[in-house]
């Protein structure tokens, strides 16, 4: 009997050591089960958003790609489409875009928990306290990264699809033919860079300013993630996401107005793709490229970036995961 105990304290003792090892700035423990429940919530929470905005964005691509037959500003963009393809084409491309996103979230804030995590794991606690909003910039560029690899050719099916819908009847079906017209790269990542430009930029914004925005809030309101506000965890959340979706809008138009428009056919003239965009910024200017547009844009990232940070956080909550926060080493 003595033996078993002894190797029954052995396994506790073992077991109690790599439960602390798992303790990261007081938190956790962040095993798999934890950056899975981080995953399946981002997952979750890019498809629903970007799958409701299909419509807008069916109208957007359509504006970008057609002004001259989509000529009616963004509300009659609506009844131009229903007029011509019946409510259905308000919703061309939701598969693609739902499947996409799932995948692309499910990278993006799974990663950018798990890169956090481990940043921080690795340069330790008082280094990560002084240096998080580079963490978070560091974290979310390489998770974004990683969730553009499998994001741009959904993306590059969906223009398709929506530029032309006769094209193919199936996201399958799209994806097949447009391998056999033109390879695998050429068909799926043409479009790589100009998509890194984009959300790169983009999604750090959104990571860095919605952390320093949560952090903000529960100061001024005296208050902390364990011991949470009159508004709530979720009501930091949402508050911050609107904050943090608004700065990655204004941040990441210019690039947005510059994908639309390379991706037309014959724009910025004959050349590589540096030599289109710097003909495309000279004709439109610095100022349009950077202004057209951006209310509309701030108002739906805005929306879109609060559900996501919202929705995240209640399936975390679903799976009995608390997501990670910097705290102050010192003040444990």
């Amino acid at each position: 009997g003595h033996v078993y105990r002894g190797q029954g304290c052995g396994r506790l003792a073992s077991c109690v050591a790599t439960m602390a090892s798992d303790q990261v700035m007081g938190q956790g423990p962040f095993d798999m089960k934890y950056f899975l429940s981080g995953a399946l919530a981002g997952g979750i929470c890019c498809s629903i958003t970007h799958g409701g905005l299909v419509p807008v964005d069916v109208v957007k691509t359509k504006i970008q790609l057609q002004p001259d037959v989509y000529n009616k500003g963004f509300i009659g963009g609506f009844g131009q489409v229903i007029e011509a393809e019946g409510m259905n084409g308000l919703l061309t491309g939701l598969g693609p875009t739902a499947q996409g996103y799932f995948i692309q979230g499910w990278f993006k804030f799974g990663g950018v928990e798990f890169f956090k995590i481990n940043i921080t794991k690795s340069v330790g606690e008082q280094k990560a306290w002084d240096n998080r909003n580079s963490i978070y910039l560091a974290s979310s560029a390489m998770a974004e990264f990683i969730a553009d690899i499998f994001l741009c050719p959904y993306e590059a099916c969906r223009i398709r699809l929506v530029s032309d819908p006769a094209y193919a009847d199936s996201m399958v079906g799209c994806a097949s033919k447009m391998m056999a017209e033109q390879g695998f790269v050429g068909a799926f990542y043409s479009g790589f860079v100009p998509i890194l430009c984009k959300q790169i930029p983009y999604t750090m914004a959104k990571f860095a300013v919605q952390g320093k925005a949560a952090e903000n809030i529960y100061t001024a309101l005296g208050a902390s993630p364990d011991k949470p506000p009159a508004i709530g965890n979720l009501g930091v959340s949402l508050a911050s996401g609107v904050v943090a979706g608004v700065a990655a809008a204004i941040i990441s138009h210019p690039a947005d107005t510059l994908l639309s428009k390379i991706n037309k056919k014959g724009a910025g003239g004959e050349g590589g793709m540096f030599t289109r965009m710097g003909r495309i910024v000279a004709e439109t200017g610095l100022v349009t490229l950077c202004t057209q547009g951006l209310g509309a844009r701030c108002v739906m990232i805005g929306t879109l970036t609060a559900g996501q940070f919202g929705i995240f956080d209640i399936i975390m909550g679903m799976t009995g995961a608390k997501k990670f926060h910097f705290h102050d080493p010192s003040k444990h």
